[in-house]
């Protein structure tokens, strides 16, 4: 891993491959090694792959505010220090909600915007309530048993059953983050704003991957939000839940592959 320092605070971040910058930003309670098995495929496609630990999570420190502005200002950092052209941004989850974030203030650094189980509108009522609970769990239970709960559900029911060295490493890995940064996620997702209004705004192409069988984004603002963009990319899997680099892997390539692809293309036409 790499690192720079934002605001006094280190991100860590791993760039592999030549050719136009592709981004990948993890979701909430992993990492960027949910992309290593992910990444190669992109890499030789010819594109130079960027993974970054969100604050909190990783190899990086924990996010001086709890809130998705400034994680996505820390995000921009990397962006800035490391890439002297525009990029290619793909936020899955939680990843998605920063990626929108950053679009909003600084579109001028994007070819283009994918969301990977992601949507743009804030928690209703009932969700801030469940994220309540969880950092109540966490506080009084620990990261472990929060955990355990948590990432066996965010997959279709047969993958999981089927896949259960998949499952059990993320648990693993996900039981060793501080509790802090979980923390810190849960409340920055709480209280982030509807960013519904940056996706009709945005000129640029956005990819949307979509999972019928998601449990933590809801199917109908998956499909809601496809209407918003000038340019979309829609991209259904059937039967797959919440972690689609795990569940499709080939088929959820093949969908960035293309939108990016479909991004280069654009841009050198423009």
């Amino acid at each position: 891993m790499k690192y720079i320092t934002f605001d006094q605070h280190r991100i860590a971040y791993k760039t592999e491959g030549k050719g136009t910058p592709l981004v990948l930003l993890h979701g909430f309670c992993e990492d960027s090694f949910i992309w290593d098995d992910f990444k190669p495929a992109l890499i030789e496609a010819g594109y130079s792959v960027t993974c970054i630990d969100l604050p909190g999570f990783g190899s990086s420190d924990l996010p001086a505010e709890p809130n998705i502005a400034w994680i996505a200002d820390a995000v921009h950092a990397v962006l800035a220090e490391q890439m002297n052209q525009r990029a290619l941004l793909i936020g899955h989850s939680m990843g998605g909600y920063v990626a929108l974030a950053l679009a909003h203030k600084h579109p001028e650094r994007l070819l283009g915007l994918g969301l990977f189980h992601s949507h743009p509108y804030p928690d209703s009522e009932e969700k801030k309530e469940a994220r309540r609970r969880s950092i109540e769990i966490v506080q009084t239970k620990g990261t472990a048993l929060y955990v355990k709960q948590l990432i066996p559900n965010l997959f279709a029911e047969k993958f999981s059953k089927s896949s259960t060295f998949v499952v059990d490493k993320l648990v693993h890995r996900a039981a060793g983050y501080a509790p802090e940064g979980i923390i810190a996620a849960l409340q920055a997702m709480m209280n982030r704003p509807d960013q519904s209004d940056v996706l009709q705004r945005y000129r640029n192409p956005v990819l949307f991957i979509i999972g019928t069988e998601d449990s933590a984004v809801p199917y109908d603002y998956s499909m809601k939000q496809t209407t918003l963009p000038e340019t979309a990319s829609v991209v259904v899997l059937e039967e797959v839940g919440h972690m689609g680099m795990f569940e499709a892997r080939r088929k959820t390539q093949q969908a960035i592959l293309q939108f990016a692809d479909f991004c280069v293309q654009l841009a050198q036409t423009a």
